[in-house]
Parts: structure tokens; sequence; C-alpha cells
């Protein structure tokens, strides 16, 4: 028995080693193709097999478009720099790229990314700055996964999807010089975000989402020279915040004369207000006696209890809605257990 498992293990073994030294070889076989800053305006017919490709950079040319054959042969490229060009749009079949880590597409004329980019499952770095964006494919969040970098900043963005909230690996979220009028709810969720700047979105962005405050990686938190006039209470949970920059702000609360004190200062100060904003009541009323009371699960006003207090559930969603990829932020154990959970006025 114990040189039947011996044997198998040599065989492992050997399987494992065959398996690296094939990925050795192949890495070795791909290539680096530079074709940037040559005033390019179309591509040239390749004489190489692009499926050899580990890095192709057409930053700095005049292309107008990316044939869709050329970006579905190139099956093991990793990164893809096509900045600086005069690109409308990105090809359908970028979708093709399944090995791809970093793209850049920043400095062109882009007004959407193609939705096959959900498919770029291993992407980690994504640069759209300096286009003409007007809005992100829905389900970029969820598709996303590996995505650390997203950089998207001097665009036309009015909002982010709400599945912007689930990209847990993401920690740099670049999207200044946009013109934002709200964030995601959920941005809870981004447990990994250590840096997010929503600056220069002038007159357009005037709140944030109390979730602001839940993002237990944060370091740096840059909204300066937007609309806004009260921080949500919750910025006093940022433990780890060490950058804060709101100058360009109507700001009222925490008044100037805290925030020139610095971040610890003011951290408590929100934090302070925050507990006093939710203190328990005296007197607990039982929600269950009020679901008795009246008779209802929603608490909706009828003939007999006309005038009365009761729950009002804005809507109904079954449980299989409830527990979908777009609630999963509703299950959050920091939602569940954060101070707004347990308290009510």
């Amino acid at each position: 028995m114990m040189y039947e498992q011996q044997q198998h293990q040599v065989r492992m073994d050997l399987r494992k080693r065959a398996e690296r030294r094939r990925c050795i070889e192949e890495e070795e076989r791909l290539e680096i193709v530079d074709l940037s800053g040559m005033s390019l305006e179309f591509l040239p017919n390749p004489t190489l097999n692009l499926a050899t490709i580990c890095k192709l950079d057409l930053s700095n040319n005049n292309l107008q478009s990316i044939p869709e054959s050329l970006t579905a042969r190139l099956l093991n490229v990793v990164v893809l720099d096509v900045h600086s060009n005069q690109l409308k749009c990105l090809p359908n079949s970028m979708g093709c790229l399944s090995k791809l880590k970093v793209l850049n597409v920043s400095g062109n004329l882009l007004q959407s990314l193609p939705k096959t980019i959900e498919n770029c499952r291993h992407l980690e770095e994504l640069n759209c700055n300096f286009n003409k964006l007007s809005k992100l494919p829905d389900n970029i969040g969820y598709e996303l996964v590996n995505l650390k970098k997203l950089t998207i900043n001097s665009n036309k963005l009015v909002f982010l999807p709400q599945s912007v909230a689930h990209l847990t690996s993401l920690r740099v979220l670049d999207a200044r010089l946009n013109c934002l009028r709200s964030l995601p709810q959920d941005l809870e969720n981004l447990i990994n975000l250590e840096v997010l700047n929503v600056s220069q979105n002038f007159q357009y962005l005037a709140n944030l989402p109390y979730s602001v405050g839940l993002l237990i990686s944060l370091v740096e938190l840059d909204v300066s020279y937007n609309k806004i006039t009260a921080l949500p209470n919750s910025i006093g949970c940022l433990r780890k915040l060490q950058k804060l920059c709101l100058e360009g702000n109507p700001l009222v609360s925490p008044p100037m004369e805290v925030v020139e004190q610095g971040i610890n200062v003011m951290r408590e100060y929100m934090s302070e207000k925050m507990h006093a904003g939710y203190k328990s009541p005296t007197k607990k009323k039982s929600w269950v006696g009020k679901f008795v009371k009246y008779g209802t699960f929603n608490g909706r006003r009828n003939e007999n209890n006309e005038g009365r207090e009761g729950f009002i559930m804005p809507e109904y969603r079954s449980i299989d809605g409830l527990a979908s990829p777009r609630n999963m932020g509703t299950f959050s154990p920091r939602r569940l257990f954060s101070v707004r959970t347990y308290f009510t006025r």
C-alpha cells in the first residue's frame, strides 16, 4: 500500500514538472510587439502569428478602428495598450481576450465600452481616462471579479452602474472630472478599496452615500470641488483613512473649523455625531406587535385602521430576487451589524 502511494506521488510530481516546463516554453515563445508612435492610420497585415503576442502596444498613433479579426486572434495577449489614438469604438471581439490583464484605452473618442468586455475576467487594470464615455456596461462589476484598478476620469459619466459596488478586488477607483450625480449605495462591498477619487464633478455631485464610511480599507478619499454640503456621519468609521480632500465644497457638516484641525479631529467629531444621532429610545416598541395589531405584514392602512401608523414596504421582491448577485449587498455583514441597523429614530 505504501509503495503504491509513493508511486502515485512520483507520477503527480512528474506531471507538475511537465506542466511547468510546458508553461515556461510557451512563455518563451510569446513576443512583445511595439508599434507605438508610428503615425499609423491602419494596422499592417501581421507577419507573425498573433497567438504568440503577449503584449501589444499600438499607442500614440492615428488609428480610428481595430479590426474584429485582429483582437479575436490575440489569444495570449496579457497587455493591450491603444492609448492616444482616434478610436471611436472597440471591437466586440474584445471578449475573446480571456488572458488580458491590463487594458489601456485612454485618450481616445470612445462613447461606450463593448458589453463583451465583461468576458475579460482576468482583467486587473482598466484605464479609460480622457474619452467621451457616458456610461459603463451594466454588469461590469459582476463579471470583472479580478479588477484592481479602474480609472475613468475625464469622461461624461452621469452615474456608475450599481454593479460597480461588487468589484470586491478593487483597490483604486478614479472617477474625477465627470458629471456624476450620485454614487452606488452598496459601496461597503468594496472591501479592498484603498483610494476613492470622485473630485471635480463640480455642480453635479451633492451627496455621498452612507456606505462611503463603511469602506474598511480606505486610505485616501478625494471629494474636492463638488457641491457637497454635508458628509455622512459614517465617515467617523474610516479608521484607516490618512488623506481626505474636501476643498471646493460648500461644507456645513462638519464645519470648516473642525475640518481644519485635521483628519483625527474630524473623524472623532463625525463619530460622536453618528452615535448621538442613533441613541436607543427609552421605550422600545415591538415591531412584531405592530404586525399583529394591524393584521398585515406590509402595514398598509385599511378602512378599519385608517389614520394609524404602520410599516410600508415600497415593493415586493421574491427570495430568488433577493438572492441574486445584484442584491448581495443586502446581506453584507457590515450592513446587518452597522449602527443604522441596530438603532431607529
